[in-house]
């Protein structure tokens, strides 16, 4: 990849390692940030969108990168992919029942993660452990398979009630937190919901809620330096944002001037550069 490129934002890719990796996806092009630590890497918002699903120019992105029909009519937009408990693939209702097949209606993960403290979360079976990095969490343990994303979402919510299920962000950007004994809270929690796994079987089946039976994993971030305050980068108040790239972590940037969410901003055509 040369040293100056253009194209559209897409979330940033990883790779398992010692330490994450992490891969600045522009356009077709993919740039490795892990050995840009320390050196000067500039984005540019050339002011166009484009939707990540049609391709259309769009003013505004919808959706994490759709224009507003994309948004108003594909399933992965839909509000049951912010709370998978509302499904209603089973209504017949779905608007894309194919697509629905096949990202809903299979194997899903229910998980306790340390991000900026304990949290519960939910992910597809085959995206261990991408959806760890991309919550910059720093261990994870699966501790249900699921036999769809609705009923990961009906255990989630019951978990919930005894633990967080989001991420406080800032927090998670000023450094790291303490080691947690998974195992433990996996004890508690699953205690404190025992009548809800209970009723969540009894609706839809002995083997709807199973054991995952994985092992806990643990992430380490390239991260140089943790910012002691939090400035937001954002492509709509300022098209430039750069300057010394010092870590990155979940789907974020730290550099000297500031963090920025590079998945918030997908589809957002940029020019990258880094010296």
């Amino acid at each position: 990849m040369s040293n100056v490129v253009i194209g559209t934002l897409d979330k940033m890719r990883t790779e398992a390692g010692t330490e994450v990796q992490y891969f600045l996806r522009v356009g077709d092009e993919e740039l490795h940030l892990n050995p840009l630590l320390g050196q000067t890497l500039t984005l540019t918002h050339t002011g166009n969108i484009f939707c990540d699903a049609c391709g259309r120019k769009t003013k505004k992105s919808y959706s994490q990168g759709h224009c507003y029909p994309c948004m108003k009519k594909l399933a992965r937009c839909d509000m049951c992919i912010m709370k998978p408990e509302t499904c209603h693939y089973a209504q017949g209702t779905c608007r894309e029942p194919e697509w629905g097949e096949q990202f809903c209606m299979t194997d899903h993960i229910v998980y306790l993660a340390n991000t900026s403290g304990l949290k519960v979360g939910i992910t597809r079976a085959n995206q261990m452990p991408t959806r760890w990095h991309d919550q910059g969490a720093t261990q994870a343990l699966p501790l249900f398979q699921v036999k769809t994303r609705q009923i990961s979402g009906l255990v989630e919510v019951a978990m919930a009630q005894h633990v967080a299920d989001k991420t406080n962000w800032r927090a998670l950007l000023k450094g790291d937190n303490a080691q947690l004994d998974l195992h433990a809270e996996a004890t508690r929690l699953t205690q404190a919901i025992e009548s809800d796994l209970a009723d969540i079987r009894l609706q839809y089946g002995s083997d709807a809620v199973l054991p995952a039976e994985l092992d806990a994993l643990s992430f380490s971030y390239p991260v140089t330096e943790h910012p002691t305050k939090i400035n937001s980068h954002n492509f709509d108040k300022n098209p430039e944002v750069g300057g010394v790239l010092q870590g990155i972590k979940g789907q974020y940037l730290i550099f000297d001037t500031g963090v920025i969410n590079v998945r918030k901003f997908t589809s957002y055509e940029v020019t990258a550069s880094h010296s």
